[in-house]
């Protein structure tokens, strides 16, 4: 399940880079840095350190040394992204996060934390 979580990512970010106006240069360097981090995000939600938010982002749940910088360097990038979609297609960059969390939640692993649209936390089962 995580292999196919971490495939389904992928392919989704490949596929939002295509779409975005962002430089190739940008976008090389993002992509890099998002793959790069993927297995130890996934580490940390299936710990349950992490959680995905409504908003398509990551928020640490239980504080560790590495959690703070991992979720911040990745949502960073997850905005610049968010923020190139958006004004590619015209939609609120809020709007493009929330419906990429839906896509996340629906392709996470079972025990993952994540947020339901009234911001409640649940674990996926």
């Amino acid at each position: 399940m995580k292999t196919l979580s971490s495939r389904f990512a992928l392919l989704w970010l490949g596929l939002l880079f295509l779409a975005s106006g962002l430089a190739a240069q940008d976008l090389g360097a993002v992509r890099q840095r998002m793959a790069q981090r993927l297995p130890e995000l996934d580490r940390l939600k299936a710990a349950g350190v992490v959680g995905e938010t409504n908003r398509g982002f990551v928020e640490v749940r239980a504080a560790t040394p590495d959690a703070g910088q991992i979720t911040s360097a990745e949502n960073s990038d997850r905005e610049v992204v968010y923020e190139a979609i958006a004004k590619q297609t015209g939609a609120p960059v809020d709007a493009v996060g929330r419906a990429r969390a839906r896509q996340i939640a629906a392709g996470s692993a079972s025990g993952v934390w994540l947020q339901n649209e009234r911001g409640e936390w649940y674990r996926k089962s």
